[in-house]
């Protein structure tokens, strides 16, 4: 009788996750070597390949995409049974802030590590513009809250700086035509900034659709009625960065930047900003 050890599927998951053994161990706070040993040993014990290995970037064979499901289902079951059955020290709510345009990819993926650890900490998402996320910080009203700007704010950390981008529908043709169509919610700090920059390279310019609504816009761009800008990385599936052979001017780098109160006692808050600032350093 072969046992699978949850050690190595962890690690397993850990891996394919994180897109390599680097990531994978920082997260674990492994060794590369560690999450390495455990890999092999799992594929000794199986007597099969999990991982591709021939290209600079790890991938899942066949039989690894087959075991994920189960190395999935075995690792959240043995984590909901502990939570279950052992007193948690960390109750409570922590408020987390993000802009809409930043939420994913990674946001996700962060909650659902800091869960893992904290299964009962809620943490409460709001999801707003960066200027309305700062006067909520301010009051109180919220414990972290990540922004995007142009400039590291006071009391602000910036985990990473990413290039504003025009983006389109996939093979759209909207960004050729003259006025520039443009879909922007009416709060979004990147609207006067993508006309700063039109106005600069004297490309004229209107305003395709006046809403409040993400989804709205999302829906005109992907229609390919309009363009707008987006952080480098953040667009949504049927949106794509607009290939304009610098028909269109270049606009400025954001930073991403964290926004903390001080909560030095409190280990559950200072893990959640910890998986948020080594989410976004190694996107």
């Amino acid at each position: 009788m072969r046992n699978l050890d949850l050690t190595t599927l962890r690690s397993f998951v850990a891996v394919a996750d994180h897109g390599g053994v680097t990531r994978a161990a920082g997260m674990l706070n492994l060794t590369q070597s560690a999450v390495s040993m455990q890999l092999k040993r799992l594929e000794e014990l199986l007597g099969t390949e999990l991982l591709d290995r021939s290209n600079r970037k790890i991938a899942l064979t066949a039989n690894g995409e087959q075991l994920m499901g189960y190395a999935r289902r075995m690792v959240q079951l043995n984590d909901e049974v502990v939570a279950r059955l052992t007193d948690q020290l960390y109750e409570g709510e922590i408020v987390l802030g993000v802009p809409h345009d930043i939420v994913y990819p990674l946001i996700p993926k962060v909650l659902q590590e800091f869960h893992a650890r904290f299964p009962r900490m809620k943490v409460q998402l709001v999801s707003s513009w960066t200027n309305q996320l700062k006067e909520e910080f301010v009051r109180g009203e919220a414990s972290i809250i990540l922004t995007t700007e142009t400039e590291t704010g006071p009391g602000a950390e910036t985990l990473t700086k990413k290039p504003l981008t025009w983006m389109g529908a996939p093979g759209g043709s909207a960004w050729r035509q003259r006025p520039l169509r443009l879909a922007f919610e009416r709060r979004c700090a990147f609207r006067p900034q993508a006309i700063h920059a039109l106005n600069a390279a004297g490309i004229p310019w209107e305003i395709a659709i006046e809403t409040q609504s993400d989804r709205a816009i999302e829906a005109t761009i992907s229609a390919d009625l309009a363009v707008n800008a987006m952080i480098e990385g953040t667009e949504p599936p049927h949106l794509e960065p607009v290939a304009h052979g610098a028909a269109l001017p270049a606009l400025p780098e954001h930073r991403i930047n964290l926004y903390c109160t001080d909560f030095a006692q409190d280990e559950a808050a200072v893990t959640l900003a910890g998986l948020i600032r080594q989410a976004f350093r190694q996107w």
